[in-house]
């Protein structure tokens, strides 16, 4: 099994969960309409995160800074090159999992796949 397939196989089985191609070839993991983080193959994931917990994930060496904005604290990278960095991918998608249930709650089956509500 790859390292997407492994991740994608235990993201996929959290409640609300949905996996699938974005809109710049990305394969990305979503809460509702809710972004917790994407892969790039095999090779990398990006992420969110807020600012204090970025600070904390980087100082761990567990994050490095996104390649599209670097030097900006709060998008974050991290190489995929071992099952243990797969593990800890998963790992970091869970912590925005749980932030973002905590926060919105697990979408309806209604909403899931549905358009984005206007605010």
């Amino acid at each position: 099994m790859t390292a997407s397939e492994h991740i994608t196989e235990q993201v996929t089985s959290w409640p609300g969960v949905e996996a699938g191609h974005g809109s710049r070839g990305e394969w990305s993991f979503k809460v509702g309409r809710r972004e917790i983080g994407h892969l790039h193959g095999d090779h990398a994931a990006h992420f969110g995160f807020p600012k204090a917990l970025w600070r904390e994930l980087y100082d761990e060496g567990r994050i490095d800074y996104h390649p599209v904005f670097p030097g900006k604290e709060g998008w974050a990278s991290r190489r995929i090159s071992s099952d243990e960095d797969a593990d800890d991918v998963i790992a970091m998608l869970r912590l925005n999992y749980d932030r973002v249930v905590s926060r919105y709650g697990l979408p309806s089956a209604s909403s899931i796949g549905a358009a984005a509500p206007r605010a």
